[in-house]
């Protein structure tokens, strides 16, 4: 992956936050892929649908120490160096919100995909500077697809600028979601939200990367996306690629997204009041 090739000069720099990112993502991710199909130890970490492997292990730690090797003062973020469950999730971004710069990193989005051998998982890296986004890469080994944003210069993926679609109501729109890891809130929340919004729509999926789904509404693939209960390394790398893409994003209630949010909705911007709206009057915004 020839990476000067595929972006463009404002976009990769030789010392650039950006480039670091990419680069990263790109190891991690190739270095994933070479393991597909070798997976020994399989541990659960919140849920028995909550799995952890060694090889998201080693994919952070790659990342990590990447990261480390550039940029020795930046705080890092990642999920396998956090507890399992929400309240973990709330104290780790607790944690680093008083950092300048912190690397938010989900080594393997899709770690479940991943163990099956169904082709549709990530490596998702964003950079925050004092608690807002200014990078995400997300990387797709398997289609060897890298999506890219850096705040105010736009979004790419095969070095092409990303528009997100243009359908305007719900009836027209390819919506996608997850099933959660938490059962006691978030997964009976986001399966009431299934039972409403499925009907107002044209299709619904769940494929089970909550990064990807992201990018692909940021790249124009899928019209909106929605999850009760995720994690700011789940979201924060996608929530750029969305916004850069002219997308929207918020929390399930409406109000603007920020690390803290564990509850999203992200779309093209034209569907979403009335995506809140639903989820809000099924009982569904966790």
């Amino acid at each position: 992956m020839d990476m000067d090739e595929q972006y463009p000069n404002n976009i990769v720099g030789s010392k650039s936050f950006t480039a670091v990112a990419i680069n990263c993502a790109a190891k991690a991710g190739e270095w994933i892929k070479t393991k597909a199909g070798t997976v020994t130890q399989l541990d659960t970490k919140y849920s028995m649908h909550d799995l952890v492997t060694e090889v998201d292990k080693g994919s952070e730690r790659m990342i990590r120490n990447l990261i480390a090797t550039h940029f020795p003062s930046h705080s890092f973020l990642g999920e396998e160096g956090v507890g399992p469950g929400p309240e973990a999730s709330a104290k780790a971004i607790e944690r680093v919100s008083d950092a300048e710069y912190v690397w938010i990193v989900d080594p393997v989005d899709g770690t479940t995909n991943y163990v099956h051998g169904f082709p549709f998982f990530s490596v998702s890296i964003a950079l925050a500077h004092r608690g807002q986004v200014i990078v995400g890469v997300i990387y797709d080994p398997m289609r060897d697809e890298l999506f890219v944003a850096e705040r105010g210069k736009g979004a790419y993926v095969h070095g092409r600028k990303m528009k997100v679609s243009p359908e305007l109501t719900l009836a027209q729109s390819l919506v996608a979601t997850g099933f959660p890891a938490d059962h006691r809130a978030a997964l009976p929340a986001n399966l009431k939200g299934i039972q409403a919004i499925a009907p107002q729509v044209r299709n619904l999926r769940i494929s089970g990367s909550a990064a990807l789904h992201l990018a692909y509404v940021a790249a124009g693939r899928l019209s909106g996306f929605w999850e009760i209960g995720l994690s700011a390394w789940d979201i924060a790398a996608g929530a750029l690629l969305v916004e850069e893409s002219g997308g929207h994003l918020s929390d399930t209630e409406g109000k603007p997204y920020h690390l803290g949010v564990r509850n999203i909705v992200a779309t093209n911007g034209h569907i979403h009041d009335e995506l809140v709206v639903a989820l809000g009057q099924a009982g569904a915004a966790g």
